[in-house]
């Protein structure tokens, strides 16, 4: 949860760069409250509308992430546009997310996975 609360907290953070841990601790947490969103808005209408806003309040929290991730792969954030692509430009792009940092410095700052932990 640590993770998630820190992506939040760098709401629109587009520079730097950011761990595999912290991009799919955040995706994963991200999902959980988006299924549990959608199980109740088909229960009471209500949810429908706290889903929705929902998903607009993480939506510039999750392209941040996803542009930092990509920073430390090595790579500008427009690669995230690629995923517009049908099959093909998702598949680039999750090999992309999943594919470890560069180690040490680039030119995104300093390897996150050598930095302090969140605690």
């Amino acid at each position: 949860m640590n993770w998630y609360l820190a992506v939040l907290k760098n709401y629109a953070g587009f520079s730097g760069r950011a761990r595999r841990t912290e991009y799919w601790m955040f995706v994963l947490v991200n999902f959980v409250i988006s299924v549990v969103l959608n199980i109740l808005a088909t229960w009471v209408r209500a949810f429908s509308i706290i889903d929705l806003l929902y998903a607009l309040a993480v939506l510039i929290p999750a392209i941040a992430v996803g542009v930092r991730r990509l920073h430390d792969t090595g790579r500008t954030g427009w690669w995230l546009l690629i995923g517009l692509i049908p099959i093909i430009g998702t598949i680039i792009l999750l090999v992309f997310l999943v594919t470890d940092g560069q180690p040490g410095d680039n030119q995104y700052g300093p390897n996150p996975k050598y930095a302090t932990a969140v605690a």
